[in-house]
């Protein structure tokens, strides 16, 4: 297992607490090198299982990845915790059986089975994820944050990509709604960071082969179109603001070229010198 709790603390920002939907518990979650983690006591607790059984059988498995990262609370005080991230969070969820917890943990169980990784995505993805107890004052500062970013989308109407602009747009509005957006699939935003984190590239790695990879993306997006694809300005979770083309899941076969061509053997290559 991927297991960092030995080297040195990770990258990371402050702690949040998202509430998860049909419970009165939340996942205690933070950034990592732009990865959502959570910490795993605080979940335990609200399933009514043992931490340190889990702890240990998460060791234990192949496809976990987890690590020792302190993080400052909303009380300004610092907290060290072991975490794990979004894609082990759900792994091990559905590891839980809900007919051997307490009777009374049950419902809780089958709601973070149900809620929690949608909870999670939407708090650190799309800006927000709305509890139906959500007071008047915290509906409305989404809504201010709402018109805010669909303002900034109007302005770049006839800059940037249509297709991409219409993805954004609905983006935003279903997270001012809690809903999920109503996107063509084709015309989901998809960025060459996210690509490569999909392939199985680290951070660091990820780091190191952008670049190089958007060039030769950029290269046969011109071949196949043109012209060069349009930009926009993406907000990162540290929340700088950087320049990137605009590609939709319309242009992942560019992306699979590329990939295929000159960046197959990598994660071969990373995984054989783990």
């Amino acid at each position: 297992m991927p297991d960092h709790s030995n080297n040195a603390a990770p990258s990371s920002g402050g702690l949040a607490r998202i509430r998860v939907p049909g419970t009165d518990e939340s996942l205690v979650a933070t950034l990592i090198d732009d990865t959502a983690f959570v910490a795993l006591k605080p979940m335990c607790e609200a399933l009514g299982i043992d931490t340190e059984s889990q702890r240990r059988k998460l060791k234990a498995k192949s496809w976990s990845v987890a690590v020792m990262n302190t993080a400052t609370g909303a009380d300004g005080k610092n907290y060290e915790m072991f975490m794990i991230d979004r894609r082990t969070m759900t792994m091990w969820l559905a590891t839980i059986d809900e007919n051997r917890v307490a009777e009374q943990a049950r419902p809780t169980v089958q709601a973070f089975q149900r809620e929690a990784a949608d909870a999670l995505d939407a708090y650190f993805h799309t800006g927000g994820a709305i509890n139906p107890n959500a007071t008047t004052d915290q509906l409305g500062q989404l809504a201010r944050r709402a018109h805010m970013q669909m303002e900034v989308i109007r302005l770049a109407d006839g800059i940037i990509d249509a297709k991409h602009l219409e993805a954004k747009a609905r983006i935003v509005l279903a997270s001012a709604m809690g809903e999920k957006p109503e996107i063509d699939p084709a015309n989901v935003p998809l960025y060459v960071s996210d690509y490569l984190k999909a392939k199985g590239l680290a951070s660091d790695m990820i780091a190191a082969k952008a670049s190089g990879f958007g060039r030769r993306l950029k290269g046969l997006y011109v071949s196949e179109h043109g012209q060069a694809p349009q930009k926009f300005y993406q907000e990162l979770p540290n929340g700088t603001v950087r320049e990137v083309f605009a590609y939709t899941q319309n242009d992942r076969p560019l992306f699979d070229q590329v990939w295929n061509r000159h960046y197959e053997g990598v994660t071969r290559a990373v995984g054989g010198a783990a």
